[in-house]
């Protein structure tokens, strides 16, 4: 059980934390081989190894949650399996079937079980799947063979502020990716084009950063590593873009956001709407919901404030309880999107 663990269950960090067990299975001469278990946290990698050095490697991040009734729930995972899919057609590596990445997950989870954090702790259990070109070469070309692993970390919010509104610095000199590039799959190389912005801003006191469109600089992409979102007159706005990862946690929002009566647009957001928006927030996996209470443009410097008393808004905290009760099992899953680990 998880209360055996010496953790401190309300105050972990977003971090990784080394759990007894992680899965692999390998791709060699295009065929997939049976998964394994091990509880070494190392992989033997070829220095020249193509994802190391052209960067074929896709990645998936989603969470399993420990309810009141002490069950493990695991949300949309057939999502993550899709992307990943998506993903791996995106750098040309095979696609891991839908039933091998459940079964991987299933038993990543099952056998960290004492991993998931308890019920009311605000912790869960992220679960990693990454598939990587693990053969060598050093000319530019796929790879020939591959490896896919998934392992678990139990973790707290991605934003140390919790559920509270943060500050976020709007960049004009930087782009995370281009519209007809890799930004609508999930592979590092996104996350790397966007470390430096990200760096800068934590070092002027951000949570984050907030890209603009790379080909006109006029709209509104992505929220560093999470979707962006604006409230007003009853409407759930999220930008329309090629560039844009499509979030999960972002789809199931805009579901909520209709079950509740709000409209629902996904569409280019200009950048001057920012002013007329009630709410604004970041979602993602990782992130979950994380309110906005302050942007800075970079450029100009100009202000947009949504929150003054330093907490988030009605719409977005209904939002949030709602997703988050559907996710612990205290509210009852009329979406289908949870499955429960037996």
């Amino acid at each position: 059980m998880s209360e055996s663990l010496n953790l401190d269950w309300g105050n972990l960090p977003f971090s990784y934390i080394k759990t007894d067990y992680n899965i692999r299975c390998y791709n060699r001469n295009g065929e997939w081989g049976q998964l394994e278990s091990t509880s070494s946290e190392r992989i033997d990698l070829h220095m020249a190894s193509i994802s190391l050095h052209y960067g074929q490697q896709a990645f998936e991040g989603l969470k399993a949650f420990r309810g009141k009734d002490n069950k493990i729930r695991l949300f949309r995972w057939e999502e993550n399996a899709k992307r990943m899919q998506s993903s791996a057609d995106g750098i040309l590596m095979p696609q891991v079937p839908t039933e091998m990445f459940k079964e991987a997950v299933f038993k990543a989870i099952e056998m960290n079980e004492k991993f998931v954090p308890p019920y009311g702790s605000g912790a869960s259990l992220y679960i990693r799947p990454l598939l990587i070109g693990s053969g060598f070469g050093v000319g530019v070309r796929p790879a020939d063979e591959y490896l896919f692993v998934v392992f678990v970390s139990p973790v707290g919010p991605y934003f140390k502020e919790g559920f509270k509104p943060v500050k976020m610095l709007l960049v004009h000199n930087y782009d995370r990716a281009a519209p007809l590039g890799t930004g609508n799959i999930k592979v590092g190389g996104n996350y790397a084009a966007g470390l430096v912005a990200m760096k800068m801003a934590k070092e002027k006191g951000f949570a984050n950063v907030i890209f603009l469109d790379s080909k006109e600089k006029k709209y509104i992409d992505e929220c560093g590593p999470a979707n962006f979102f604006g409230i007003k007159e009853n409407t759930y706005i999220t930008p329309k873009s090629p560039s844009i990862l499509p979030s999960i946690t972002n789809k199931s929002i805009e579901q909520i956001a209709k079950s509740l009566g709000l409209n629902v647009e996904r569409r280019k957001v200009p950048l001057e709407e920012l002013e007329s928006f009630e709410e604004v927030g970041a979602c993602g996996t990782a992130a979950v919901i994380s309110p906005i209470g302050k942007i800075v443009d970079n450029l100009t410097q100009k202000e947009y404030v949504y929150s003054t008393d330093g907490n988030p808004g009605k719409t977005s905290t209904k939002l949030y309880e709602t997703l988050l009760a559907i996710q612990n099992g205290d509210l009852p899953d009329e979406f289908g999107w949870v499955t429960i680990v037996e």
